[in-house]
């Protein structure tokens, strides 16, 4: 028994003690401009890995465009392969925003709500918006949908890349001279032709156009799409 409470005397006095809170308005102010600090330093981290994303996806465009438009000996279907790994960088894209959009809305937060206050009083401080931090704290949440995120992303940039593909997936089908065994003219008059072009192995060439035209549908539809006051919209024209 003697050796028992002689380890949990020891053990007791091992034991960290727990931090003290601020207390005063020093320290509290103190804590957050190190806490903004922080928050900022992780925002600007994951607003990197989205424009990397971003970098990939444009050097992926221009690399295609170089090598598809180049020479007739490269199928139009690399174009089309091009769309479906924009997609991809897309989604990985709007995965990487929605973690951005957690940091970014605490940084507003305290811009919004309390450096702004500091710097130029502007009515009665509402304490919603440390409640509003301290509960994304406890229990971090997205605050955007995934396809909120992705239309966001669309309109941003990746609707351009889109176009840009599209244009030259549909020069490459409409230019014979851009196909491999086809006659050295210059543009395809025939609708039958064109559709003929746009074959992509066992697929017949309208099931294709088809699939196309659907998907860039959505692509506009989504890059059109926007809800008005949404997020940081409500509160000016920065953002990202």
């Amino acid at each position: 028994m003697e050796t028992l409470d002689f380890l949990n005397e020891h053990f007791e006095r091992q034991a960290p003690a727990t931090p003290k809170l601020p207390s005063t308005s020093a320290e509290k102010a103190n804590m957050i401009a190190h806490y903004y600090r922080g928050e900022l330093g992780r925002m600007a981290s994951w607003r990197d890995r989205i424009d990397r994303t971003s970098n990939w996806a444009i050097t992926l465009v221009a690399g295609v465009l170089s090598v598809s438009l180049s020479t007739p000996n490269s199928h139009h279907g690399i174009v089309l392969f091009a769309m479906l790994l924009i997609s991809l960088f897309l989604l990985i894209e709007a995965r990487r925003y929605r973690f951005f959009d957690v940091y970014r809305s605490r940084v507003r937060q305290l811009e919004r709500n309390y450096f702004s206050q500091a710097l130029l009083p502007h009515g009665e401080l509402d304490d919603d918006w440390s409640v509003a931090i301290a509960s994304s704290l406890r229990s971090p949440i997205f605050l955007m949908g995934r396809w909120e995120a992705i239309s966001r992303r669309i309109r941003r940039n990746y609707v351009w890349m889109y176009l840009i593909l599209l244009a030259a997936w549909f020069l490459k089908i409409s230019t014979p001279k851009l196909l491999p065994n086809q006659p050295a003219v210059d543009t395809v008059w025939s609708f039958g032709e064109l559709v003929k072009n746009a074959a992509l192995g066992p697929l017949p060439g309208w099931s294709v156009l088809t699939a196309v035209a659907i998907i860039y549908v959505g692509i506009i539809a989504a890059a059109v799409a926007r809800k008005p006051g949404e997020g940081e919209f409500a509160f000016g024209d920065v953002h990202v």
